[in-house]
């Protein structure tokens, strides 16, 4: 048995349709599945978080990381600045 975990569960993963701690017969089918989900939540969750995945034994293992906002540099963009 092969399940995927969620180390930290977010608003956006409460509401969606994912399920916490599943399970498959097929360490594929679960790695599929944990690409996909990772894949979706990356770009279709609110963008707060960073989301990984890794693989311990019979284990896939999503974690939950904030997103890093990028550094102001002070310019507005209209390329006058430099």
């Amino acid at each position: 048995m092969f399940t995927i975990s969620i180390d930290k569960e977010c608003g956006c993963f409460k509401k969606s349709d994912f399920q916490n701690n599943k399970s498959h017969e097929s360490k594929d089918d679960a790695l599929l599945e944990a690409q996909y989900m990772v894949n979706y939540m990356n770009n279709e969750f609110c963008q707060k978080h960073d989301f990984t995945l890794r693989e311990e034994g019979n284990k896939f293992s999503i974690s939950m990381n904030n997103q890093e906002k990028p550094a102001h540099t002070g310019c507005c963009g209209g390329g006058h600045c430099s």
